[in-house]
């Protein structure tokens, strides 16, 4: 297996982008990441999407988005495995470099939410859960969260305010990103004010759907130049693990038993802990998955991980660092792209490069994204070189 780094990333804003085609934010983020992989050109490109054949009536994106940024005759296709679609994609590019079948590949993660308003949208975002008996009974993911979050509370006697925390480090980390959709910090006084939205989730619960999109280009690392204009990052560990897509068919919903699993292969092929990382991209799409994504981690006891969110310990200065550029809360959760921007953002802090948000020299990053409550779990295990 050949050893796989991440040479040119490239993202835009996200946010409600009306003016903007499908195929434009794509492009976009794509011409920016071959740029920054300073003449590599890729071999073949991977797309991460979830609602284009529907929202945007277009299917077959890897063909669009070929002939649209001028990289005719290479291999392409769409990945799809819900809000884990592009940290799929990039799966199967790193899986295609490793292997030796290319020596470059081009992952990218784009959704345009604002093709559709109204009612219909909701519906269309619900494809993602099982839709014999989820979906077609009127259950949507926030009422999914809230239900595992009404479940917790209940088992563990955690209080409501204890997920706070969460909220906050979002909206603060994103305060220094650029391209997140929210650029002001709230406090725990403002969380506690805000407006239930589906109980017992508020508004701060709940990251806000968007527009986006995020590339990178993978190469092999004998494939770098000495001369390289910028710091490459190696992929180390990588791993997708499933479980049943309706929470009914699961012994234990509140246990993200994929999640779990695919932290432990990622690092396990990296030859680490998950203590060991500098900091954890984690998915954070509403705060209870944040609280159980840390348990699944072994970073905190099982009806525990709302305790990390009680001080620091989890802001850009302290022991356990998450969503450091604001993650889904602060910087936006554009679905089928979002992992596509986790991967981007722990690429910029190990290269230095996260500005105000940066990290005291940080050398390894976990990044996992969840489809659906960790119904599809991808996590990597990225490393400065």
């Amino acid at each position: 297996m050949a050893d796989v780094v991440i040479a040119g990333i490239g993202q835009v804003p996200v946010g409600e982008h009306w003016e903007l085609s499908l195929r434009t934010l794509a492009a976009r983020a794509i011409q920016t990441a071959r740029k920054d992989a300073a003449g590599l050109e890729p071999q073949a490109l991977y797309v991460g999407n979830v609602l284009a054949s529907t929202v945007s009536h277009q299917a077959n994106l890897g063909a669009l988005l070929v002939d649209d940024t001028a990289l005719h005759g290479i291999e392409t296709f769409s990945v799809e495995a819900a809000e884990a679609s592009a940290a799929g994609a990039f799966r199967i590019g790193y899986l295609a470099v490793a292997s030796g079948f290319v020596d470059t590949a081009l992952v990218v993660g784009v959704e345009k939410y604002t093709d559709m308003v109204g009612p219909d949208l909701e519906s269309d975002v619900a494809h993602m859960l099982d839709g014999d008996y989820e979906a077609m009974q009127g259950l949507t993911p926030t009422a999914q969260a809230a239900l595992l979050m009404q479940r917790y509370l209940y088992e563990t006697n955690a209080p409501r305010q204890a997920f706070a925390g969460f909220a906050t480090v979002g909206q603060r980390n994103a305060v220094g990103n650029p391209n997140a959709y929210f650029h002001k910090a709230i406090d725990r006084e403002a969380y506690a004010r805000s407006e239930v939205m589906m109980n017992p989730l508020n508004l701060y619960d709940i990251a806000p759907y968007a527009d986006g999109a995020a590339a990178l280009l993978l190469a092999c690392s004998d494939c770098i130049p000495e001369n390289f204009p910028h710091p490459v990052v190696k992929v180390t560990g990588s791993s997708v693990m499933v479980d049943a897509l309706a929470l009914h068919d699961r012994p234990d919903p509140l246990a993200f038993t994929a999640a779990h699993l695919s932290t432990e292969e990622a690092c396990r092929q990296a030859g680490i802990l998950p203590k060991d990382v500098d900091f954890f991209e984690l998915w954070d799409a509403y705060s209870i998955y944040a609280a159980l994504s840390l348990e699944a981690l072994g970073l905190a006891r099982r009806g525990e991980g709302w305790k990390l969110a009680q001080g620091e310990e989890l802001a850009l200065a302290g022991k356990t660092p998450i969503s450091t550029l604001g993650g889904q809360k602060g910087r936006g959760n554009p679905l089928g792209a979002s992992g596509a921007y986790q991967l981007v953002e722990a690429a910029l802090q190990l290269r230095g490069e996260a500005g105000p948000n940066q990290i005291k020299t940080p050398r390894r990053a976990l990044v996992q994204t969840l489809g659906g409550p960790a119904s599809t779990a991808v996590t990597h295990i990225l490393e400065r070189i």
